[in-house]
């Protein structure tokens, strides 16, 4: 039980983690913060918080659990203005997609890694964005991957794990740059690709008619361009390098299809799409 949960930026992560704890009957009170009042007496009106602050420092105060549900860019900014409330008893995590980033943010405007320092990563969400899209049954059987750091007391990890677990999440632990490399390959590649390649054809003379013809397939797959974009501009900068890793061996890739296209080659393309189909088929099996 959580006696009182600070959420750092009541959107929709940060709202739906506060809907399903208390679904569960795991928190207490829920105190939210962010620039935007309005946004935060909505937030209200809608049983996500109980009450708000517009200052950092005044809302941290007392509280056991303090979550970080603010773009990565804003990351540092945030928690300078937080830490003279934060108590030396709190947990601090985050829901943040790039684990060195949030590291360095938060030891930079600590002075170092508080030992109730977390670092966290629901790996759930939509293309929708803010606290009315916020639902209690995001993380249901989705993973949560926790990154504990070698100054990360047990007793603060465990409070994180319970935390996420009270959810109906799934939670695994690795290390901040493993993190790192995998989700750039899983879930920051397939944003690029989805946001790039609706602005390409947004900047075609006849957009208009290529969108009115397109089929399932194109919705399915460029669904997630709709996601908040400053949300995905402060990833791309924050995990820069494993980006762009997988960024140049995409393209390496894709140059493959290229040239068996040019070649008229239908069997090394055959073989790709025997290949990628049998890995997509296994990962999905079950649903």
């Amino acid at each position: 039980m959580i006696g009182r949960l600070c959420i750092v930026g009541v959107g929709l992560i940060g709202g739906s983690l506060a809907l399903a704890l208390r679904r569960a009957g795991a928190v207490g009170e829920v105190v939210g913060t962010s620039r935007n009042e309005a946004h935060l007496r909505r937030a209200v009106e809608l049983g996500v918080i109980d009450r708000y602050e517009l200052a950092s420092e005044r809302a941290v105060e007392g509280a056991d659990v303090v979550v970080l549900a603010v773009p990565l860019g804003a990351m540092t900014a945030v928690c300078r203005a937080l830490r003279p409330g934060l108590g030396e008893e709190a947990v601090l995590t985050d829901v943040g997609s790039a684990k060195a980033s949030v590291v360095a943010s938060v030891e930079a405007a600590f002075g170092g890694l508080p030992s109730g320092f977390v670092p966290a990563h629901p790996i759930a969400g939509t293309e929708r964005s803010g606290v009315e899209a916020a639902f209690p049954e995001l993380f249901v059987h989705r993973r949560v991957i926790l990154t504990p750091l070698e100054s990360s007391s047990p007793v603060a990890c465990q409070t994180v794990r319970g935390m996420w677990e009270q959810t109906g999440a799934l939670v695994e632990e690795t290390s901040v740059e493993h993190h790192d490399l995998v989700l750039a390959a899983t879930s920051h590649l397939p944003h690029m690709l989805a946001f790039g390649l609706v602005d390409s054809l947004a900047r075609l003379g006849d957009h208009d008619e290529i969108f009115r013809y397109a089929a399932g397939g194109f919705r399915d797959f460029t669904r997630i361009a709709s996601s908040d974009p400053v949300m995905w501009r402060d990833v791309c900068l924050a995990n820069r390098e494993a980006l762009l890793a997988m960024i140049a061996r995409y393209q390496i890739d894709l140059r493959l299809i290229e040239e068996a296209i040019e070649r008229s080659d239908g069997e090394t393309l055959l073989e790709i799409f025997n290949r990628a189909k049998q890995a997509r088929d296994g990962l999905y099996s079950e649903e």
